[in-house]
């Protein structure tokens, strides 16, 4: 606008552009129609999207939006009432016995470490062998509350190819007080002997000297069986009411080496499943005369006193096989051979189950040593060897 009031031309321009020039578009002038006025700046046009700017990808006002995903379907619970897996029997029919246990031994304040645990399993896998291990309290000593009679050591001495495994399986006498203890000190005994000389024991092993592996470890033996004993000595009790049969093997972890050696004292049976079927090879040597004396020990086995105890009145076990790939070697103790031997259902389960196929796990172990035979309820202690 001018000094003198009068609109400048400027201002006239800038008017028009706002409001349009025409002879209408004075005060008198009827407003434009809603559909032909241009927004204003601050409003929205007709065409353009109302949703918020701040958030893109909104969906415009009447669009479809897409259901949620459907929740996964649920897991029906488990059906009431179905009763676990019990222990199996083969055979005529069910044992006598409840197959689970039912009373906890006897204990003493002062002899808490000397107490026995009702199942024992172990298990390792060394160069071209595996070996599972499991040692059970038989069903009457269960429902009698008495300890498991037998022992069970599983042990390696040494490292890398020419490492040593003793498994070693004790069996204390049926009538005996504190059999379970002469087990147990028996395969701590024999553990202590191999472990002295395990170098040399490996090597003669890998090496197939069996006339020095056969005179050392009836050495080895009947050291151990000397120092029952004196044990028996110092309890007051005379020899045959403290002692146990011994049965061992012994593997190299050096995956070239199949040989395979037992040797034991006592009852219970080796076995070796081949081709299916199920072959009885314990050794049966002839009984040695009371008065003979093993033979002397090679200078290398060390640990052993110059002038070896009295013999067992048993003979001496010794067998040093080669296993084929496939086969499976078991070593049992009395409680296992018995009913292996005197049951054919038995056998014939037990070689379906490990005939083929990769070794049983633990606890299938555990369960196929379990297998239950009536009139056979004494303590299940077994070693078997899968050779790969």
């Amino acid at each position: 606008m001018s000094p003198q009031g009068e609109p400048s031309s400027a201002a006239d321009d800038w008017w028009d552009k706002l409001y349009g020039d025409g002879a209408d578009d004075g005060p008198d002038a009827p407003p434009p129609a809603p559909g032909n006025r241009p927004p204003a700046p601050w409003e929205t046009a007709a065409h353009e999207r109302r949703t918020p700017r701040t958030f893109p990808g909104a969906q415009p006002p009447g669009a479809s939006v897409p259901p949620p995903p459907a929740p996964p379907p649920a897991v029906p619970p488990p059906p009431a009432g179905v009763p676990r897996p019990r222990t199996a029997h083969v055979g005529d029919g069910p044992p006598t016995y409840d197959p689970e246990p039912t009373a906890l031994p006897a204990a003493h304040p002062e002899e808490l470490d000397r107490l026995t645990a009702d199942t024992v399993l172990d298990g390792a896998r060394y160069g071209a062998c595996t070996l599972r291990a499991a040692s059970v309290r038989g069903d009457s000593a269960r429902y009698r509350g008495e300890p498991r009679r037998d022992a069970l050591l599983t042990a390696r001495f040494g490292a890398g190819d020419e490492a040593l495994l003793l498994v070693a399986v004790a069996t204390g006498a049926r009538t005996a007080d504190g059999a379970h203890r002469a087990a147990a000190d028996l395969c701590h005994w024999i553990g202590e002997s191999v472990g002295r000389s395990h170098a040399r024991l490996s090597e003669d092993i890998r090496a197939g000297r069996r006339g020095e592996l056969r005179s050392g470890l009836h050495r080895l033996a009947d050291r151990s069986f000397g120092r029952l004993r004196a044990r028996a000595a110092e309890r007051g009790l005379p020899p045959d009411a403290y002692t146990a049969g011994l049965r061992c093997l012994l593997l190299t972890a050096d995956p070239a080496c199949r040989i395979r050696v037992f040797f034991g004292v006592g009852d219970g049976g080796l076995f070796r499943l081949r081709d299916g079927s199920w072959q009885f090879i314990e050794p049966t040597p002839a009984q040695p005369p009371a008065a003979s004396e093993p033979p002397p020990l090679p200078p290398s086995y060390a640990g052993l006193p110059p002038e070896p105890p009295a013999p067992p009145a048993e003979p001496f076990r010794f067998r040093a096989s080669v296993g084929r790939p496939g086969d499976v070697l078991l070593l049992a103790g009395r409680g296992m051979a018995e009913p292996l031997r005197g049951e054919p259902a038995l056998a014939g389960e037990l070689a379906a189950r490990w005939g083929a196929g990769a070794p049983p796990g633990l606890a299938a172990f555990l369960a196929d040593t379990q297998l239950r035979v009536k009139g056979y309820a004494d303590d299940r202690t077994c070693a078997a060897v899968w050779e790969a």
